[in-house]
């Protein structure tokens, strides 16, 4: 297979980047891509991304969100991750099964002395530790498949940045997750990255027989643009999220809150606010303000900011109220 070298590490770039080639590229052979993200959490196509991550730890470790254009659940990506994606004609959808695109790989991983084994529909696993995760999307007659291999992945930071927001579970969820999955330096003591990265191509491409894809100016460009006006976007990564209910409750010197929201394509449909809160004029008379804004603290921050004078919900700050409309997965 001719293998294609994607355009750094930007998570934003690189699922554009996967989803642009799926349904552009239209190659008569397979071709794949190995490649690396920076800090970054992809959710599923089908997934509420506000109840699949931390957003304070997200806000504060510079990791970013992006939905893919394939189903399966929300995965952690960093440096000690390597992702992979084969794009493969198929004249139909329904000659597509899991383990005949999950085998390349498994392949490749024994032919550099890792003794993987493929396990349910769609993971790897090495000495009885997952060690990756697949995801396929077909579309005009090509199959794209795409997952990854976790060679030295911060199994804690997968914790905190996925959905554990309550410090006292952390320890437990890493030592939980640290016996399910496992890395693949810890299997192959002689291997770095580059060079199990650089072996993995080598058994793909033939043994270096096949080369490279090298995209076009204008192939490069389109991809940059599906990045820009759509990967990057919060509508598509927050946005796309199903419809959900929130609530939550706080304590402040000023009164107790407790808010309750509607929200649907991740803007708020319906808000209420109850408690002892000593309002100077009643919060009801700004409820339509609130109406249409996206579900995040910095919008309702806006909404509060703005009619400050009011002092709808007295001595309470602004700010502390506003930092309420942070999702936390646990109550979802």
């Amino acid at each position: 297979m001719q293998f294609i070298n994607y355009l750094g590490q930007d998570a934003y770039t690189n699922i554009a980047m996967d989803s642009w080639l799926l349904y552009n590229l239209k190659p008569t052979e397979p071709v794949f891509a190995l490649w690396q993200n920076k800090r970054a959490v992809i959710v599923g196509r089908n997934q509420n991304t506000f109840a699949e991550i931390n957003q304070d730890y997200i806000d504060h470790h510079d990791v970013q969100v992006v939905r893919r254009v394939s189903g399966g659940g929300a995965v952690y990506h960093d440096e000690g991750n390597i992702c992979f994606t084969f794009f493969v004609p198929v004249a139909s959808s329904a000659s597509v099964n899991f383990h005949q695109f999950v085998k390349p790989m498994y392949d490749a991983l024994h032919a550099v002395g890792i003794n993987a084994e493929i396990t349910g529909r769609n993971d790897l696993e090495v000495d009885g530790k997952k060690v990756s995760g697949n995801a396929q999307r077909y579309a005009g007659g090509f199959l794209m498949h795409h997952g990854t291999l976790l060679w030295d992945t911060d199994v804690e930071a997968m914790i905190r940045a996925l959905n554990v927001s309550d410090e006292k579970f952390v320890s437990k969820a890493a030592k939980s997750v640290r016996a399910r999955v496992g890395n693949i330096k810890d299997f192959a003591p002689n291997l770095d990255l580059d060079t199990f990265i650089e072996q993995l191509k080598y058994y793909l491409t033939d043994e270096g027989k096949d080369g490279e894809l090298i995209l076009t100016k204008e192939q490069r460009s389109g991809i940059k643009d599906w990045r820009d006006h759509q990967f990057s976007t919060w509508d598509w990564n927050y946005g796309e999220s199903p419809q959900f209910e929130f609530s939550n409750h706080a304590k402040f010197t000023g009164g107790g809150i407790d808010v309750q929201v509607n929200v649907a394509h991740g803007k708020i449909t319906e808000i209420n606010f109850l408690g002892d809160f000593l309002g100077v004029r009643d919060w009801r008379d700004i409820k339509s303000q609130f109406i249409g804004v996206e579900f995040s603290p910095e919008a309702v921050f806006e909404v509060l900011d703005k009619n400050k004078d009011g002092q709808y919900f007295g001595s309470i700050d602004n700010h502390e109220l506003a930092q309420m409309f942070k999702a936390d997965p646990l109550n979802q």
